[in-house]
């Protein structure tokens, strides 16, 4: 089921954890609202950057989040975050780009494995942009 033009619910779901542990990654029909909502958002992102948007985790039941050491407010749990990276740029280059764009979200973290965890709110948006070093924690802006 396509929640948008070039997105599914599966990409949204997916997750080799929780297929290999036999976790529950079955969303509730509000966090497929919310999936359908970030999905849009992420339609503004690939119309920025040019280029297909590779999503690596979107919505995590609660099990699995747990089960990966994710933090028990994170906004995957509601479908309302992805990490994400773009085919033609690097994980630094696509958050410059988020993060000096017009776009809405509420949290933009730049992460040195090579990815960008892009979220947003249930209500209002922060326009929070952090980068993220193993070890170290989190800095303002893109590092």
């Amino acid at each position: 089921m396509y929640l948008s033009p070039h997105f599914t619910l599966d990409e949204m779901i997916v997750s080799q954890t929780a297929s290999r542990e036999g976790i529950d990654n079955t969303p509730s029909p509000q966090v497929v609202r919310n999936l359908r909502r970030l999905t849009q958002t992420l339609e503004q992102v690939r119309s920025l950057v040019g280029c297909p948007i590779v999503v690596s985790s979107g919505y995590r039941s609660l099990a699995l989040n747990r089960r990966i050491g994710g933090s028990s407010t994170s906004a995957h749990i509601k479908g309302l975050a992805a990490d994400i990276s773009a085919v033609r740029f690097s994980a630094r280059e696509l958050a410059q780009r988020l993060a000096s764009s017009d776009l809405v979200f509420d949290q933009m973290i730049y992460e040195y494995d090579g990815w960008v965890h892009f979220g947003l709110a249930e209500h209002g948006a922060r326009q929070q942009v952090l980068t993220l070093r193993q070890g170290t924690g989190y800095l303002p802006g893109v590092q």
